[in-house]
């Protein structure tokens, strides 16, 4: 690929636009994942529940982004971002007025993750038409570096508003926002859409293909990925239902892709032209951006969760604690983006993935009882700038692999990689950190002494009532069951440091992760990036 000599220059407010919008879409999570005992308290609801309402949401947006990428390729990018604004806007007002938890789950995980799947290929598609060049890199290093910061800063800015006020505020306040962006509409290049069928078939084999494995990820801490966990609520051959959940996704998307491939020796339109993965700037885009999202995704999941539960710190707090992260990576998506022009992408995210591997390795090092030094700062900075790197790149890497026509299509692969990344690293991190938990706590009160009568029961108990929860839960539990003080010392003690230990489990899956993508890097592009290449891919004849 080559730079275009005669790059055109477009005004700023574009991706202003754009960026505030992909702000509040990666806010929404974040905030409700820091505010979910409040939520479940005005709403008079479980913390389960509300579990369900998170999953549903990043479910709707794994399983229909295709669709809407498509759809954003039939009504043109500026269309179905107006369309997904206005949904969006309705399901966050909803959300914020919700009584109970039946219309927040239909507010927040359907209304408003059907406005996302249209919003979110509509931001890469029209930052493709929008801008060439340097601008482009710079515009996709913004929107790297928003999508980061807003992840980093949602702990502080749900925390600082759910303590003070109500979390409804937040989700009153998207509304706000997007009827703000309604309003300068115009400023956004026409961008022209494309008649055809549509694939219904390929559209529901792919929702309910990429469904059902995201569902089954997502539940995997639960319900164990094979072996069936206690709480599993069907057992079909004695295997966990998560087996069988992915492995008829798998099957089901099987059967999209030949689908798929038929509609095109058909010379018909498809929902995904499969030809588009054979790109290789492309695929290797995709997969790093997969690895980005897990990495990023499970190190948010795991650093709040001990920050909280075993430090006690409240959501304001757990903010504060991840700002150095939040910091570097807003800065160094910015850096990154202007570097586009001197060094090649495959080169800086080489240099990115060094930087999260060595951050996680030190977050191993400086993990202990209290996460307050300068060393465990700087692996979090460290982490931060990697991802900021990877962000800054990544985006205009797989938007500039196709020809600008066919943006919608790579922005719903790109928002469907993202979502993957999500999931898997969620779930994938969430088992590894309960299954050293359960692990090391087992070995840890069999080898001692003070509790040689009851570790059996406490072994049993451990693996029977797997959970991540506070020492001083531990501590009053133990002295509910009748347990002596100096058994109650010991429990506590060895509780205590089996949670560092999984927290440190945690960090080294994640840095291995880190180094297993190193290996995608070789695919990226060795130059600069600049404007994507001619439609080599062509549309088939479009029917109906």
């Amino acid at each position: 690929m080559t730079n275009n000599p005669q790059e055109k220059t477009a005004s700023w407010a574009v991706i202003t636009m754009l960026a505030a919008a992909q702000f509040i879409m990666v806010l929404d999570t974040t905030v409700m994942n820091v505010s979910i005992t409040q939520v479940a308290a005005d709403l008079n609801t479980t913390i389960v529940g509300l579990q369900t309402a998170i999953t549903m949401y990043t479910l709707v947006m794994a399983a229909f982004m295709l669709l809407g990428g498509k759809l954003g390729d039939r009504w043109g990018a500026k269309r179905a971002y107006m369309v997904g604004l206005l949904v969006y806007g309705a399901g966050s007002l909803t959300t914020a007025l919700s009584p109970n938890l039946a219309v927040l789950l239909v507010g927040w995980s359907f209304v408003e993750g059907f406005g996302a799947i249209l919003v979110i290929p509509a931001i890469a598609a029209l930052t493709a038409a929008t801008y060439s060049g340097r601008q482009r890199a710079l515009a996709y290093g913004i929107l790297g570096g928003v999508s980061g910061a807003s992840a980093a800063l949602g702990p502080l800015i749900g925390g600082w508003v759910t303590a003070n006020y109500t979390w409804r505020i937040v989700f009153a306040g998207e509304t706000v926002v997007v009827l703000a962006l309604m309003l300068f509409l115009r400023l956004i290049p026409a961008t022209p859409g494309r008649q055809g069928k549509l694939d219904t078939a390929g559209a529901i084999l792919s929702a309910a293909g990429l469904g059902m494995a995201v569902f089954g990820i997502l539940r995997s801490s639960q319900w164990g990925w094979i072996a069936p966990s206690a709480s599993a609520p069907f057992t079909p051959l004695g295997l966990s239902p998560v087996f069988w959940l992915i492995t008829v996704g798998l099957v089901l998307l099987g059967f999209f892709m030949r689908h798929e491939q038929a509609l095109i020796a058909a010379e018909k339109e498809p929902l995904l032209d499969v030809r588009l993965l054979h790109i290789p700037p492309l695929r290797a885009g995709l997969t790093t951006l997969l690895c980005q999202q897990f990495i990023i995704m499970s190190t948010f999941f795991v650093l709040p969760l001990y920050l909280q539960t075993v430090l006690g710190y409240d959501s304001l707090e757990t903010g504060i604690i991840l700002l150095p992260l939040s910091a570097s990576l807003f800065v160094f998506a910015l850096g990154g983006a202007r570097l586009s022009a001197r060094y090649a992408p495959k080169r800086i995210v080489l240099v990115g993935l060094l930087a999260m591997l060595v951050g996680e390795v030190l977050l191993i090092g400086f993990t202990g009882p209290d996460l307050r030094s300068v060393g465990f700062a700087v692996a979090l900075a460290l982490v931060g700038a990697g991802l900021g790197l990877l962000a800054s790149q990544l985006g205009n890497i797989i938007m500039s692999s196709v020809p600008a026509q066919r943006g919608s299509e790579a922005g719903g692969l790109q928002g469907t990689a993202q979502n993957l990344g999500a999931s898997l690293g969620t779930a994938l991190i969430g088992s590894i950190l309960l299954a050293s938990l359960v692990t090391n706590f087992q070995k840890a009160v069999i080898s001692d002494p003070a509790l040689a009568a009851i570790a059996p029961a406490l072994a049993a108990q451990a693996e029977q009532n797997a959970n991540f929860v506070s020492v001083t839960q531990v501590t009053l539990a133990a002295e509910e069951a009748g347990l002596s003080e100096a058994e109650v010392t010991a429990v506590t003690t060895q509780y205590a440091e089996a949670q560092i230990t999984a927290l440190k489990s945690a960090f080294a899956a994640i840095a291995l992760f880190a180094l297993l993508a190193l290996w995608y890097v070789q695919k990226l592009p060795n130059m600069a990036v600049g404007e994507p290449p001619g439609d080599t891919v062509s549309h088939p004849a479009a029917s109906g």
